[in-house]
């Protein structure tokens, strides 16, 4: 029963909000930013509450370094699951987050592609050739320090299967951060991996959790070798602190 009243609720809350998206995105840019401004305040942290309601499925947010952070920054996270698009939102409330993503994203996908193309997230065209899709992350590196955004990087590129950090690809993030000459933060993430799927969603729910954690805070680097020494440093980080969540139990902070 409480599996039924999870899945009604979230269709009640994603339907209205992203028929009118759909709608209003190609005639009327001013309304569908206001209505994506609506998912991203309302909607994402709603989606978690409703979680923990019908399925005791929690939200872990560890917020000791957020008073460290420096105005603006890029974050770089591992990737599990499109919910942590989602999660950052809830995490970064306090912030303006956007996007590198694969443009599939910006199409189809009920709640999240009008809100993607609606706030200019950085959507690169998957048969992009390199030095196009480097042009994609540049122009959107400037864009977000003239916004005052955060950008969010999945440096894996995609989504992993068993939620252990893939590897890192070392072009988008070096030219993310040659554009914008922010700082770097990094966080890990996990629980996504096991909703991958509207099956495992259904079956992993009750009881589960999805936790994010700010490891560590970069100067903005200033070279290729910075780039890489952040992100191999990085991953490492990442693997250690999905390995120690992986201990605790679901419903432990």
């Amino acid at each position: 029963m409480s599996s039924f009243l999870t899945f009604l609720c979230l269709v009640s809350m994603v339907i209205p909000a992203s028929i009118a998206n759909i709608f209003v995105y190609p005639v009327y840019k001013k309304l569908s930013v206001r209505i994506s401004d609506y998912i991203v305040r309302v909607l994402a942290p709603r989606l978690f509450a409703i979680l923990y309601t019908y399925r005791k499925f929690h939200f872990w947010g560890y917020d000791e370094k957020k008073n460290d952070l420096p105005e603006n920054f890029i974050v770089i996270a591992n990737h599990q699951s499109l919910l942590d698009i989602p999660l950052f939102m809830k995490y970064f409330k306090e912030r303006s987050v956007r996007f590198i993503a694969k443009d599939t994203l910006s199409r189809h996908i009920p709640l999240v592609s009008e809100m993607l193309r609606a706030h200019e997230h950085c959507m690169i065209p998957r048969k992009a050739k390199p030095m196009e899709a480097i042009r994609y992350i540049a122009d959107f590196g400037k864009r977000v320090v003239e916004r005052n955004q955060v950008p969010i990087l999945f440096p894996e590129g995609s989504r992993t299967r068993d939620g252990n950090v893939g590897k890192f690809f070392s072009a988008g993030f070096r030219q993310l951060s040659e554009s914008s000459g922010l700082p770097v933060v990094v966080c890990a993430l996990d629980g996504g991996w096991k909703l991958r799927d509207i099956r495992k969603l259904m079956t992993n729910l009750k009881y589960g959790c999805y936790r994010v954690k700010i490891l560590k805070i970069y100067d903005a680097p200033k070279s290729k070798e910075d780039c890489n020494a952040i992100l191999e440093e990085s991953r490492i980080l990442m693997q250690q602190q999905i390995e120690y969540w992986r201990q605790l139990p679901t419903n432990k902070k």
